[in-house]
């Protein structure tokens, strides 16, 4: 741990903007990073192969019709 803290005071952002700014923003994208991976997730269980529109549906699908160009 202290080597870690090492590297990072040797960097010239932390020392310019200091270690507790550089842990913030590295934290906010690290939480930012998470909430659009479960987003993607939930989108591809929502939406994925298996998923189809529910049994309620089933046959309804050539029932639907495109507007003419």
């Amino acid at each position: 741990m202290q080597e870690l803290l090492q590297r990072l005071d040797a960097d010239p952002e932390v020392q310019r903007d200091g270690r507790s700014a550089v842990l913030r923003r590295a934290a906010e994208a690290y939480l930012q990073q998470r909430r659009a991976q479960r987003i993607a997730d939930a989108y591809r269980r929502g939406y994925g192969q298996a998923a189809g529109i529910g049994e309620e549906f089933d046959g309804w699908e050539e029932e639907a019709q495109w507007p003419a160009d």
